[in-house]
C-alpha cells in the first residue's frame, strides 16, 4: 500500500505500487474501473427509473448508488481490495435475491446476468475457495426459486414490480459492458503477466549462462592452482627428496664427528624447508575443502608418544625441559578419530611453542574431562614460558601468513601457517582452540575433543630389538624391484638406499619402458613414479592391470611422487596401484610399505 494517498485521492496511480504483483494490479484496476462503471449504470437506472414513477425502487437504487460511491471513495483512500471484494459480492447477492423472490418474482435476463457477474467477480478478485462460495449461494436459491415456480407453488404476499422496457435496456447493456470489461481486462492482465514471466525466464537464462561461465571460470582458476601447486611442489620436493635422502644415508656410513655435524645442519635445514613446503599444501587443501576426516582406530598415548618423541629431540636442542602428561585413565582405551589430523593439530601447538620459547619449558597433556565409557571428552593443552602474546593480537595470530608482529617473524622465522592451520582443522570438527597468554611469561592453547571408544583394549607398547629389525631387511633382501623414475638424482639415492636392504633395483627411465620390462620380466613389486616423460605412472599402472598375465596383472605397485594435487591419492587408487608414498619420503615407511603388500600379495 501506498502510504502517501490522501483521503482526497482519486487516482488509481497512487494506489498501485512496485510491490504487487500484476495479478494484484490487474484486481486493484478492476475494482476501480469497474466501481465507476457500476456507478454510471446504476446512476442511469435511477433516473430512468424516477421518472416510470416507480419511487420505491427508485429509492432502494439510491440507497445502493451510495454504498458504492462509499466504497469507491474508501478503496481510493485504502485500498484493501479484498474486503471491498467481500462486500460488493454480499449486496450483487442481496440485490439478486431479492429481485428474484421478492421484487420481479421471475427468473430473466437480467438475473443471469447477475449471476455471472458474481461468479466471474469472485473467481477473478477472490479466487477458487471464495469463487465458489459466492457461486452457490447464488445459483442454488435461484434454481430451488425456478422448481417452485415451474409447479406453481411459490406465492407470498407482495405483489411483483413490473420494470418498464427501456430500464431492461439498460440494465442488459450496463451488465454486458461489465461483463466484457471484466474478461478484457484480465486478459490483458494474463497477456502481461506472460511477456513478463518471459522476459524473466529471458533474463533468468541470461543469469544462468553468465553464472555457468563464472563457475567455469572459478572453477578453471581453481584447476590451474591445483596445477600450479602440483608442479610446484614437484619441483620443489625433488631436489628435496635428493637432499634429504642422500643426508640420510651419509649419516648410516657412520661420518666422522665433525661431518656429522655438518650432516645435522643439512638435515636440520632440509626439514625446515620440508616443512614450510608442506604447511603451505596444506593450508590449501583445507581452504579448498577437500580435507576428510578419518574414523580408525587408535591410542591416544601412543599418539601422543610418537608426536612428542621427535619434539623432545627439538626441545633438548634449545635447552628446553619438555614435559608430557597423558592421564592414566587413557592408558587402555582404544578410542576412534583420525589420528592424522590430530597428530597434525598437536604438532602444530608443540612446534610452536618450542619455536617461540627461548628459556624454560614446555608442557604438553592429555588429560580427561568427562569419561561416558561410550564417549570420552579429552582436553589436550600445550602450554610454554615463551615470549606470550598481546591481548589484542590474541585473535590475529590465528590468521594465514601472520604473526604477532614483523619483529617476531625476523627473530624466529615461519610461515605464520601453523596456528591457522590448527584453527581451520578444529573449526571443520565443529571445535574451538581457546589461548591464554602473559607477554614475557608464556601461553597456553588448549582444545576439548571427544572420541567414542571402542570395546577394545590398547595392547602393550612392543619392545623395538634389532633382531626384528635386521628380520626385516632379510625379508626385503634379493626382492625384484622395479623402480619407474626419470630423475637420475632419485635414481641414485634409490639405488644406494636399496643396497642397504640387500636389494638390486632394476630401473626405467619412462612409463613405456616400465611396462616393456614388465612384459619380458618378473618383478616382487614396482615402484612406478606418476610424473614421467612419454607415459606418466598413471596410464603404465593400468596398463599393467591389462596384462594377460595374472601375475604380472597383479604385481604390488607403489606409487612415488612430489605431487601436491589434492585428489592424488584417489587417482593413485583408480589407477590400479596400491598404495602411495609422498617425496621426500622417510625410508622407514617405504620398506613398511613394500613389506606388507609383498607379504600380502606374495
Amino acid at each position: 500500500m501506498n502510504k502517501e494517498v490522501g483521503f482526497f485521492n482519486f487516482s488509481v496511480n497512487k494506489i498501485l505500487t512496485k510491490e504487487q504483483s500484476i495479478l494484484d494490479q490487474a484486481r486493484i484496476r478492476l475494482l476501480y474501473y469497474g466501481l465507476i462503471l457500476a456507478v454510471i449504470a446504476i446512476a442511469a437506472l435511477v433516473i430512468n427509473i424516477y421518472l416510470d414513477h416507480q419511487y420505491p425502487l427508485a429509492l432502494s437504487s439510491c440507497v445502493l448508488l451510495l454504498s458504492l460511491v462509499i466504497l469507491f471513495k474508501y478503496f481510493t483512500f485504502r485500498p484493501r481490495w479484498a474486503i471491498i471484494s467481500h462486500i460488493l459480492l454480499v449486496l450483487a447477492t442481496m440485490v439478486n435475491l431479492s429481485s428474484v423472490f421478492i421484487l420481479l418474482q421471475k427468473v430473466d435476463l437480467i438475473t443471469a446476468q447477475i449471476i455471472l457477474l458474481i461468479i466471474i467477480f469472485s473467481f477473478y478478485m477472490l479466487g477458487q475457495v471464495s469463487g465458489m462460495f459466492y457461486s452457490l449461494v447464488n445459483l442454488i436459491p435461484v434454481l430451488l426459486f425456478q422448481i417452485l415456480e415451474y409447479d406453481n407453488n411459490y406465492e407470498i404476499g407482495v405483489k411483483p414490480m413490473i420494470i418498464g422496457q427501456t430500464t431492461l435496456i439498460i440494465a442488459g447493456c450496463a451488465n454486458f459492458i461489465l461483463i466484457i470489461f471484466m474478461h478484457s481486462h484480465f486478459y490483458t492482465a494474463f497477456i502481461r503477466s506472460m511477456r513478463q514471466l518471459r522476459t524473466v525466464a529471458e533474463e533468468r537464462g541470461t543469469l544462468n549462462t553468465e553464472f555457468e561461465k563464472v563457475i567455469e571460470k572459478a572453477e578453471k582458476s581453481a584447476q590451474a592452482k591445483s596445477e600450479f601447486l602440483s608442479i610446484m611442489s614437484h619441483e620443489i620436493r625433488t631436489p628435496l627428496n635428493a637432499v634429504i635422502g642422500m643426508t640420510n644415508l651419509l649419516m648410516i656410513g657412520n661420518p666422522r664427528p665433525d661431518q656429522k655435524d655438518n650432516l645435522d645442519i643439512l638435515k636440520f635445514s632440509a626439514n625446515n624447508l620440508l616443512a614450510l613446503v608442506n604447511d603451505v599444501l596444506d593450508f590449501n587443501k583445507i581452504e579448498a575443502g577437500k580435507v576428510v576426516f578419518d574414523n580408525v582406530k587408535f591410542s591416544i598415548p601412543e599418539l601422543m608418544q610418537n608426536v612428542c618423541g621427535g619434539q623432545r629431540l627439538k626441545a633438548e636442542e634449545k635447552e628446553l625441559d619438555f614435559k608430557v602428561s597423558v592421564d592414566h585413565a587413557l592408558k587402555n582405551k582404544v578410542v576412534i578419530g583420525d589420528p592424522t589430523r590430530l597428530t597434525q593439530i598437536i604438532f602444530n601447538l608443540i612446534s610452536n611453542a618450542i619455536k617461540f620459547t627461548p628459556q624454560g619449558t614446555v608442557w604438553v597433556s592429555a588429560r580427561v574431562i568427562e569419561d561416558r565409557h561410550n564417549i570420552v571428552n579429552v582436553r589436550f593443552s600445550v602450554k610454554d614460558t615463551g615470549i606470550g602474546i598481546e591481548k589484542e593480537n590474541l585473535d590475529m595470530i590465528f590468521e594465514p601468513f601472520t604473526q604477532e608482529s614483523i619483529s617476531t617473524t625476523r627473530q624466529y622465522g615461519g610461515t605464520g601457517l601453523g596456528l591457522a592451520i590448527v584453527k581451520r582443522l578444529l573449526e571443520l570438527q565443529n571445535l574451538h582452540v581457546g589461548v591464554e597468554s602473559q607477554p614475557g611469561e608464556g601461553s597456553e592453547f588448549s582444545f576439548a575433543m571427544e572420541f567414542p571408544v571402542s570395546t577394545e583394549v590398547a595392547p602393550l607398547p612392543e619392545e623395538n630389538n634389532q633382531p626384528q629389525a635386521a628380520a626385516t631387511v632379510d625379508s626385503l633382501a634379493n626382492l625384484r624391484v622395479l623402480i619407474a623414475e626419470d630423475n637420475m638424482v632419485n635414481v641414485m639415492l634409490m639405488k644406494k638406499l636399496f643396497s642397504k636392504w640387500g636389494i638390486i633395483p632394476i630401473i626405467a627411465e619412462n612409463g613405456e619402458r616400465a611396462i616393456e620390462m614388465v612384459q619380458y620380466g618378473n618383478f616382487d613389486i614396482i615402484l612406478m613414479d606418476l610424473q614421467m616423460p612419454i607415459l606418466n605412472g598413471f596410464d603404465a599402472a593400468m596398463e599393467i592391470r591389462k596384462m594377460r598375465d595374472p601375475k604380472k596383472a597383479n604385481v604390488p605397485i607403489i606409487a612415488l611422487t612430489a605431487s601436491a594435487l589434492f585428489d592424488i591419492k584417489e587417482r593413485v587408487f583408480n589407477s590400479g596401484m596400491n598404495d602411495y608414498v609422498s617425496k621426500p619420503f622417510k625410508p622407514e615407511e617405504l620398506k613398511e610399505k613394500m613389506q606388507n603388500l609383498v607379504q600380502i600379495l606374495g
